[in-house]
């Protein structure tokens, strides 16, 4: 056990305790006279346990500890390491995790220090170090549902670090010089060290199965829909994830259904009587299966769908024996069976089985049964040379046997539990029709479909979806593995991608599409017993046979031409097939004058170089390469849609890029806590690059609060509303990311016409109509005499004696004159390039002009020009008010003289048919306030807001977008927080 380290005085040490161990940091003592035969310590420890302690100190620390440069840092962090390895210690001694102490007040650190929504669960915690630069920061690793976070606060210093899953393209365990184990974590670009776990398996599986789930859940929403297990976020516990990866690797092992959930492991001896001896290993017990495997994983296994079992059976012994009776009259005993009579009543009642008498049940019979599946095999000793259908014609012999030389047995796929099955749905992907014809083949159609069904779901699982997925993670495996057994093949290539744009239709279609029908048949025989890893180790085998030639290569283009004369030379002397058939026969001249090699040849010599790639390493390689694949995808995605849309603004690719990032999480917050929302629901890849992802007005809210310079307005939030309506062009309330941009693109980067035009739009657009603005105080709308009197309050009488005294003077004065010539030149220019888009602009009404001025006046509370902006805009509102009633008049001269005030004018112009007739007298107003409607054109607003300095430099004036996107970064989670 791990206690509080304390600092030895050596003088008086010695009396009492004797030294055993030391190194330059720490001593290991024993008392004296205590213990001299291995007994306990001070502490009750044994010294397995102190020993074993003692190693984890000098693997783990004593190489850190160098970094430091003095003794005190040396002192603090070992104390701090230490205390958290007690008190991770002591966690793990609670049997449960829902109600002890240690995990409550764990709890209230984690939402404390990182501020997260109440819904986040967390789901363990982990004492450990995180490597910011030379020096490790001891600390606190917890992870949630959603996110890795890391707390450490030493020596004065806080360290803070916040990781959502989704964002994790590479999750491994390395290994270097400092540090003899870490999980290295990237994401975004930035890599993370973390070491010095107690139980760093463990934390490992915890971190692969969160990342996994993360990255299913939201972006591989076909794979997940399908995965009911880990339906809600806020289930999932640390156990069920404990569980969920022990069976997902039982399931890799024995190459079971993925539904398939490990309940039980019993270690035991099997008797394997083709050797004579009883094998020590592990039996696994599912829903459907009873599985064993040896202890090395290769010299034995044992795969038993509880649906054959005929009868269970116990000795009276004392080899504590479990007899497992099946069809075809074949029989396997497991011995020194912990609590075998328990697991025998159990086994009994799951399948359904009675009991033999045991008389009937000898060893003899269970050797000779499992002998006779050796012999089966022994008959066709060579597998590689047998059509992929034998093991359903030769009987249904659906119990399967393995050795390390021997192997006999069949799937037990449902090929016939479901008639007629076949003709009630549709299948199809690419590369489907070329594994379905050879297929067709051998078997009949019912036959066939339930082949592909088991290649499709379970043995090439996400390979036949919209954006094959597996193939392109068992592309990376591959690549891993060249690195791995063929180095000075990657030393050669400059591109690793080449060796998996070549290979992805190897494992797309078994290499039915690049070798000879006679050969590939044999793969595929090879590929229905071994699965992929038969594939992945011919792939290595096959590069290793042209190793040669490959490493002459001067190009990928020569390197292919060399693969593809290799594949037209592979032979089978035992085809089945007439040689009219065989297209290996048919070969030129020029062809066959190339080494040819036999395929049993070549699948043996894959199976003695190679064979010892082990399932459960293809399994983990599976998963962290799943990681890296999409993530590149999402890249890739990402790379299209800044692609597009930088074309039609003027944000740089670093800034789109930045906005883009921010775009996205809003999206994925909504999803973290809440699964019932309807954005990611209907999540489709297949769909144009910039429509799969949307986000709705909710959440363009928070970013336009986040991200826009006119987000401190007092009536943001309508501003953010409106804008949202105006972008939502189709109406569907949601809108892209090159529309999200656009206007992002116009608030930052837009000539002062670009901006008023929007915010012109915003306030004549059909969505305002909707959210007319009332006046707080009255609730009513503003007249012209109130709009007029609201601007001159801003306008006082020494505010204009003194502007005017300071104008006769001012130098800047006469240069702002100058600048507003030139402004007028620039809207004249595009006012010529964009008449038409101007002049279809709808004239602004009455109670739209009147929000205008009012979104004027928030957007400059706070600007260090304030009282001027405020005093131009009145200006501005006073001069276009008297410009409309002066052109109304100029129109109207009637109705101006007789003081109609009924009728009304929308654009300054009499109504159609008005125009040559008499006007008619109306019938009198309803209120003595009711007064003729006046609008204004777009070009009158401009023109009139030009002739103010003031406004002009107000919009024109550069934001800091930098700035903004990181602050938005960094204030996106607590904003989601706070709601």
């Amino acid at each position: 056990m791990w206690l509080k380290p304390e600092e030895v005085l050596l003088k008086n040490a010695l009396k009492l305790w004797m030294m055993e161990r030391s190194n330059d940091y720490f001593v290991l003592q024993r008392r004296r006279g205590y213990g001299e035969e291995g007994g306990g310590g001070l502490t009750g420890a044994n010294r397995e346990e102190i020993t074993k302690h003692w190693e984890w100190l000098e693997e783990n620390i004593m190489k850190t500890l160098s970094v430091f440069d003095s003794n005190e840092d040396i002192t603090n962090f070992v104390q701090g390491k230490i205390r958290g390895l007690i008190a991770e210690e002591g966690k793990h001694s609670f049997a449960k995790e829902d109600d002890p102490e240690k995990f409550r007040e764990a709890l209230l650190k984690f939402e404390k220090c990182f501020g997260l929504p109440e819904q986040e669960k967390l789901v363990t915690y982990y004492s450990c170090s995180y490597w910011k630069g030379r020096v490790p920061c001891q600390g606190w690793l917890y992870l949630s549902t959603n996110f890795l976070s890391f707390y450490s606060f030493l020596l004065g210093s806080e360290i803070k670090l916040v990781i959502s899953w989704d964002a994790v393209s590479k999750l491994e365990k390395t290994s270097n010089v400092i540090l003899t184990e870490s999980i290295h974590v990237c994401s975004q670009g930035e890599n993370h060290y973390f070491s010095m776990f107690l139980h760093i398996n463990q934390t490992y599986l915890l971190m692969e199965q969160l990342a996994s789930y993360a990255i299913k859940r939201i972006f591989d929403k076909e794979t997940f829909d399908n995965d009911p297990v880990l339906d809600d976020p806020l289930q999932i516990t640390k156990r069920g994830l404990e569980n969920r990866a022990h069976s997902e690797q039982f399931n890799a092992f024995f190459r079971l259904p993925k539904e398939e959930t490990l309940k039980e492991v019993h270690e035991c001896f099997l008797w394997v009587p083709f050797s004579h001896f009883n094998t020590h290993g592990k039996m696994c017990i599912s829903e459907n299966y009873i599985c064993f495997a040896s202890q090395d994983g290769n010299l034995c296994s044992v795969i038993i769908p509880l649906r054959e079992v005929l009868a269970i059976d116990k000795t009276n012994d004392s080899s504590k024996s479990v007899i497992i009776s099946v069809k075809g009259k074949t029989a396997f005993r497991f011995s020194e069976v912990k609590e075998f009579e328990q697991l025998v009543a159990k086994l009994r009642l799951k399948c359904g089985a009675t009991s033999t008498q045991y008389h009937n049940i000898s060893t003899e019979r269970t050797g000779s049964v499992v002998a006779l599946g050796h012999a089966e095999s022994s008959r066709t000793r060579d597998q590689t040379r047998v059509p992929f259908l034998y093991y359903t014609e030769a009987g249904r012999f659906l119990t399967t046997v393995s050795s390390g030389k021997t192997r006999s047995g069949s799937s037990s796929s449902n090929f016939f539990e479901e008639p007629s099955y076949i003709f009630s749905i549709v299948w199809y992907q690419f590369a489907m029709n070329i594994l379905t014809s050879v297929l067709l083949l051998y078997a009949k159609e019912e036959e066939a479909f339930w082949l592909l069904v088991a290649v499709c779901e379970r043995m090439l699982p996400d390979y036949f979806n919209r954006r094959i997925i597996g193939a392109l993670v068992d592309q990376a495996v591959f690549e891993e593995l060249i690195r791995d057994h063929l180095p000075q093949l990657t030393e050669h290539m400059t591109d690793m991608t080449f060796f998996s744009s070549v290979s992805l239709s190897w494992f797309l279609t078994l290499f039915i599409s690049v070798l000879p029908i006679e050969s590939a048949v044999n793969v595929v025989d090879c590929f229905f017993y071994d699965g992929i890893k038969a594939i992945l180790q011919l792939g290595l085998a096959i590069l290793d046979y042209n190793l040669d030639k490959l490493l002459a290569c001067k190009d990928d283009a020569e390197a292919v031409t060399a693969l593809n004369r290799f594949f037209n030379n592979v032979t089978n002397k035992d085809s089945p097939l007439p040689s009219s058939v065989q297209q290996g026969s048919n070969v030129s001249d020029e062809k066959s004058s190339h080494i040819r090699v036999d395929i049993t040849d070549l699948i043996r010599e894959s199976n003695e170089k190679y064979g010892n790639i082990r399932y459960e390493d293809i399994h983990s390689m599976r998963c962290r390469n799943r990681l890296y694949v999409i993530q590149t995808l999402e890249e890739t995605t990402k790379q299209n849609v800044l692609r597009v849309v930088s074309q039609d603004v003027k944000l740089s690719l670093h800034e789109l890029d930045e906005l883009y990032v921010i775009f996205k999480k809003e999206l994925f917050l909504s999803y973290y806590w809440c699964l019932s929302s309807p954005i990611l629901k209907h999540h489709d890849p297949s769909l144009p690059y910039l429509e799969q992802y949307q986000i709705d007005c909710q959440q363009f809210r928070v970013l336009y609060h986040l991200l826009s310079p006119w987000a401190h307005s007092a009536n943001r939030d309508s501003l953010a509303l409106w804008t949202f309506r105006l972008l939502d062009e189709n109406s569907d309330c949601l809108i892209n990311f090159k529309e999200f941009s656009s206007a992002i693109d116009i608030m930052y980067n837009g000539s002062f016409t670009e901006k008023l035009k929007l915010l012109f739009k915003l306030h004549i657009s059909p969505a305002y109509t909707e959210v007319q603005y009332k006046d707080p105080s009255k609730g009513d709308e503003l007249s012209k005499e109130e709009l007029l009197h609201l601007s001159q309050l801003h306008v006082s009488k020494p505010a204009k004696e003194k502007e005017a005294k300071s104008a006769k003077n001012s130098p800047e004065k006469e240069k702002e004159k100058v600048n507003i010539q030139a402004y007028l030149s620039q809207w004249q220019d595009e006012l010529l390039k964009k008449e038409e888009n101007i002049k279809d602009l709808p004239r602004m009404n009455q109670s739209e002009f009147i929000q205008f001025s009012k979104t004027l006046y928030n957007l400059f509370h706070g600007d260090p020009e304030e009282e001027s902006l405020y005093q131009a805009i009145a200006v501005v509102t006073s001069l276009l008010l008297r410009m409309e009633e002066v052109g109304r008049k100029l129109h109207s001269p009637t109705s101006a003289m007789k003081g109609l005030s009924g009728v009304v004018c929308v654009s300054g112009v009499p109504t159609e048919g008005q125009a040559e007739k008499p006007l008619e007298k109306e019938k009198e107003p309803s209120s003595p306030r009711e007064e003729p409607q006046w609008s204004f054109a777009f070009e009158q607003i401009l023109a009139s807001l030009l002739n103010e300095p003031a406004l002009v430099k107000f919009f024109e004036k550069s934001i800091d977008l930098k700035a903004k996107l990181e602050n938005a970064k960094t204030s996106q989670l607590s904003s989601r927080t706070k709601k």
